[in-house]
């Protein structure tokens, strides 16, 4: 696996961890060692926020370009964590010939941080969407998942799972279109090597990662399930009062689709998230066959939403336009590996 170069400058690493990195001259060609404030004016306030890492907005000083800048902490609980850090990046890099991923632009290295400088993707995450709303109408719904669904499919066709695949990571353009973000948890996953980590987040986890099972692109395929249900229904499929009750009835596949939520809903979408909620990972739809089934076969291209449904009063400076304070400060935009303990 070790010598298997999935673009130039950018291999598996040598730790058979199932984390990507990047040789010397791609190091020395991103990263750069200078003061990101040199080149940026930085704002101070993050507009999202994680355990070790923080999102600001940056503008070039030059060329006036908003980025969403993505401080990370290189040590965390005394640890090095720049294996983990580079690997984001190396994913990143690697998916800049995918449109439906957001943009890596360069990388900053600080005594104590990386700054990855990221595309800003203007209109924020698609959870602010799920929260103003009572369920996202189904053709709208398909556009999403289809869109999303392309992302993964570059993903997988790198054998790279992302592994927290839920609307927070999905991010929206003003002409509707998704970007795919935050990848500090995927994975490499192929024959030969074997990956069994507890990751992720409780709602959206897949079986095999509570009972601690081998991850594979399957992995995904379950989360994208309950992707599709909680954007037709804004609810969970399987969530319970407690964070145990929620991962017993994953792990029994214990859902349904109550009338109140998905009366109205085509039996082409029920049947769509019943194929990818499967127990058993070999009995999912591939990503590949997600995409040829019938509900998103035929599925709308995007269409710009109306201007009012997205720009609420921002809690941070209050602007009823959009700006780039994106989401409640009680919605935790970066998860941090060991989410599920």
């Amino acid at each position: 696996m070790s010598s298997q170069i999935l673009c130039p400058g950018v291999r598996p690493s040598d730790s058979c961890t199932g984390l990507l990195s990047l040789d010397s001259s791609c190091i020395q060609k991103l990263i750069r060692k200078e003061p990101i404030s040199d080149v940026y004016n930085v704002e101070q306030t993050p507009f999202a926020r994680g355990k070790f890492a923080s999102v600001r907005k940056c503008t070039h000083k030059v060329s006036k370009i908003e980025y969403a800048a993505k401080f990370i902490r290189k040590r965390r609980r005394s640890m090095d964590q720049m294996q983990d850090i580079l690997h984001e990046a190396a994913v990143l890099y690697l998916a800049q010939k995918s449109e439906r991923i957001v943009g890596l632009h360069e990388i900053y290295e600080t005594p104590h941080e990386m700054v990855l400088v990221l595309e800003m993707v203007p209109e924020g995450e698609l959870q602010r969407l799920v929260d103003i709303q009572d369920g996202i109408p189904e053709e709208e719904t398909q556009s999403y998942m289809k869109q999303i669904l392309e992302a993964l499919a570059f993903l997988h066709d790198h054998n790279i799972t992302h592994l927290d695949l839920k609307p927070q990571n999905i991010l929206l353009t003003k002409d509707n279109h998704i970007k795919l973000c935050d990848f500090g948890i995927s994975r490499v996953v192929n024959n030969l090597v074997e990956v069994k980590e507890i990751i992720g987040t409780p709602d959206y986890v897949a079986p095999e990662v509570l009972s601690y099972e081998p991850i594979s692109l399957a992995t995904d395929i379950w989360s994208v399930g309950v992707l599709a249900y909680v954007l037709l229904s804004s609810h969970s499929p399987f969530a319970g009062d407690s964070k145990q009750e929620t991962f017993l009835n994953i792990s029994q596949c214990n859902f349904s689709f109550p009338d109140d939520m998905f009366g109205e809903v085509s039996s082409d979408a029920k049947d769509f998230i019943q194929s990818c909620l499967v127990i058993d990972p070999s009995l999912r739809l591939t990503v590949h066959q997600c995409l040829a089934h019938p509900w998103l076969s035929s599925a709308p291209p995007p269409s710009p939403r109306p201007s009012n449904t997205m720009h609420l009063s921002c809690f941070i400076c209050t602007s009823s336009q959009s700006c780039c304070h994106q989401s409640p400060p009680a919605k935790q935009l970066l998860p941090d590996r060991g989410i599920l303990c």
